[in-house]
């Protein structure tokens, strides 16, 4: 596939260079030529300055052949703009833009433009390590409906079956994380000391399944 990336800061150079490292082909799109210094010498794609929202500029970039396209320059207007002109001018589907503006990212994300909240993101991942629970969720639906939460688990729950936690408080358990490497567990995979739990769950029943993962199996406690 072919992506174009607007910006090449510290993001921008890291997401081509982990593209094109997977066999992509990429183009960097920057207004400061001197940016592209962070792609290093042996980054093959192309390097074009200019604007990121400018038609021309974007088809230097080849977005006419492109299948997906990241704005990830420090501006959110010209983030969200770009995004737009890929998307709406071009028809490029696969489109994200970073944001730093948490309530500006929401306003898109409903709009269905797919945003990267920077802020948001490091808030909530602080937020994960200081709380065991009520922490923001790791993603939720345009409509805040449903949402993907880790959950603070007793230590009771440890030696069952995701079977058995999935049965008792009502969620779906999404993914576990166990030694820091990711895991999709089937329903026979039995809760291990350390691991968390990854969960899909309705906004409105967090009160209620962090009481039932707290309370451990059959309101047992810790």
């Amino acid at each position: 596939m072919h992506i174009v990336i607007m910006g090449c800061g510290r993001v921008g150079a890291a997401l081509a260079q982990n593209l094109e490292q997977q066999g992509h082909t990429v183009a960097v799109i920057d207004q400061d030529p001197t940016a592209f210094r962070r792609l290093g010498s042996g980054f093959g794609g192309r390097r074009v300055s200019g604007v990121g929202f400018d038609q021309d500029t974007l088809r230097d970039a080849g977005i006419e052949d492109a299948g997906a396209f990241a704005a990830v320059s420090s501006g959110d207007n010209s983030n969200i703009i770009a995004a737009r002109v890929a998307r709406e001018m071009f028809g490029i589907e696969n489109v994200a833009a970073r944001i730093y503006d948490p309530k500006r990212a929401e306003v898109y994300q409903r709009l269905g433009i797919p945003t990267v909240a920077t802020v948001r993101w490091t808030a909530d991942q602080m937020m994960r390590r200081l709380l065991p629970s009520g922490a923001e969720p790791l993603w939720r639906d345009p409509s805040g409906g449903v949402q993907l939460a880790e959950v603070h688990t007793a230590e009771s729950w440890i030696g069952h079956k995701i079977s058995t936690l999935q049965e008792e408080t009502g969620v779906r358990v999404a993914f576990l994380t166990r030694l820091g490497e990711a895991m999709l567990p089937t329903s026979q995979t039995v809760l291990q000391e350390g691991d968390l739990v990854h969960v899909m769950m309705r906004t409105d029943d967090i009160e209620k399944v962090e009481a039932a993962f707290a309370e451990g199996p059959d309101g047992g406690g810790n």
